[in-house]
């Protein structure tokens, strides 16, 4: 809106109409009358089911079909419009790559694991395939961790190391691929911009940092001591396969598209990042 574009907002509950289009990519529906009465120049989807949580059987169904089947709607009520938008940015994640890749450093040539999140990655893709055989420029946003103080990961972490018992996870050697909010918001539109891009592109910073590392750098952002690590089987118990998979899982990702498209990291290392996002 400030670089003067008008934004339509997709949503499950509405507005309908002139103000938006009804989409509950849950259920796999959408409004394509809406959608070809405003005809969109870009279309942006970053839908999906948190996965933070403890995974049963029906929050992995939730988790799912919020990505695969909404972005299926999505991507074949595109293909139908007599005019079709230009780009479609589809949201995915580095999940993709799995969960435990030790030092490799993964670009986006790496092939999909065969895991819940990376099997869900490559589903979340393939589903927006309709849109490109369409004749669309499709981007498929593998993102890390996104770092913003209102919400996610970080709004978690914030309050054990604000109280003093925060550390590491784990034996905190664990790879974090992460991306400061202010960053990924202006990366989407790079990509957008960029005719050469598509396909999928590491939504990540330059600088990828272990665990402990993180945790010794978050500390001494908030000025708290950095002392109770939390062993991992105490994570495994309370989330179960989720633990493995997330909290502790190891991803080193380079963002190879992005950088050499030439887009600039404003926050490229993590204490910056953290001193911009949480004000300090």
């Amino acid at each position: 809106q400030k670089d003067g574009h008008r934004v339509v907002r997709l949503s499950r509950t509405g507005p309908a109409g002139a103000d938006g289009i009804l989409w509950d990519p849950g259920a796999g529906r959408i409004d394509r009358d809406a959608l070809a009465r405003l005809s969109p120049d870009v279309i942006v989807n970053f839908a999906g089911e948190p996965i933070a949580h403890r995974w049963t059987a029906e929050r992995r169904r939730r988790i799912r079909d919020s990505r695969v089947r909404g972005t299926t709607a999505l991507a074949e009520a595109i293909a139908a419009l007599d005019r079709k938008p230009a780009v479609l940015l589809s949201g995915s994640a580095i999940g993709y790559y799995g969960t435990h890749r030790g030092d490799d450093v993964l670009d986006e040539t790496g092939a999909a694991s065969e895991d819940f999140l990376g099997e869900l990655a490559r589903d979340w893709e393939r589903a927006a395939e309709p849109a490109a055989a369409a004749g669309v420029r499709v981007i498929l946003s593998r993102t890390g961790l996104v770092l913003g103080a209102a919400g996610g990961a970080l709004r978690r972490m914030l309050l054990p190391f604000q109280a003093g018992v925060g550390g590491r996870l784990g034996d905190g050697r664990q790879w974090m691929s992460w991306i400061g909010l202010e960053d990924f918001v202006r990366a989407a539109p790079f990509a957008i911009g960029a005719s050469d891009i598509s396909g999928p592109v590491n939504f990540v910073a330059p600088e990828p940092v272990r665990n402990d590392e993180f945790t010794r750098v978050l500390a001494r952002v908030l000025g708290r001591p950095a002392l109770l690590p939390v062993p991992r089987l105490a994570l495994q118990m309370l989330f179960g396969e989720m633990a493995d998979n997330t909290i502790l899982a190891s991803q080193r990702v380079a963002p190879t598209i992005l950088t050499g498209a030439g887009f600039k990291f404003r926050h490229p290392r993590l204490e910056e990042a953290l001193r911009s996002e949480l004000r300090r």
